[in-house]
């Protein structure tokens, strides 16, 4: 009875390991939440302000490795406050396309994943609202797109998953020489669902 304990527990062992050496592909819907905040110098402060975010994801893997493209428009808020006190309301939306590397731990289902990668974000739209009068010096002019690299963790159960990241700004996102230093990050918090 030990030695087919035993050798039922190794064939399981071998087939969840030739699993993980097979190609996959895998594709989803996710959305979610994100926490962005401005990382300024001096000039600027920023606190950090709820937006969204919706789109797809792809995962292609092989041998315990795999690549994740995603695509999703995201909209992000935060409120720029310069020395004087006063404050502009910013709010964006962006194309955002992360490209992640990632590796999985588990299985039946069940794991848990590690990414990390570069994220460029095309910005579609942008509305800048000042709750007190400001100079036309404190108008944030920004730039069309930014670079910024995620590192995050997630959970997949059967076809949902729940990842959390943090994406840290690699750019500058302002289009003139004023505040030369900002640079935006996200704590973002998603939940996704795999459609095959």
């Amino acid at each position: 009875m030990k030695k087919f304990s035993l050798s039922l527990l190794l064939l399981c062992c071998s087939f969840f390991a030739f699993s993980q050496v097979l190609p996959s592909f895998q594709f989803g819907l996710k959305g979610g939440m994100n926490l962005s905040k401005f990382n300024t110098a001096n000039t600027f402060s920023s606190d950090n302000q709820a937006g969204y975010y919706a789109g797809v994801w792809a995962r292609i893997g092989a041998a315990g490795l795999h690549l994740q493209p995603e695509l999703y428009l995201s909209g992000k808020n935060t409120t720029l406050v310069n020395s004087a006190g006063q404050e502009n309301k910013v709010k964006f939306t962006s194309l955002d396309v992360p490209v992640l590397v990632g590796t999985k731990i588990g299985a039946a289902g069940i794991g848990l994943r590690l990414n990390t990668g570069p994220v460029v974000s095309f910005i579609l739209n942008e509305d800048q609202s000042f709750s007190q009068a400001a100079s036309a010096a404190f108008n944030g002019k920004f730039k069309d797109q930014a670079f910024a690299w995620q590192f995050g963790t997630g959970l997949d159960i059967k076809k949902l998953s729940v990842d959390l990241r943090y994406e840290l700004g690699l750019s500058k996102i302002n289009s003139d020489g004023y505040n030369s230093s900002t640079k935006l990050n996200l704590f973002t918090l998603g939940l996704g669902y795999k459609l095959f």
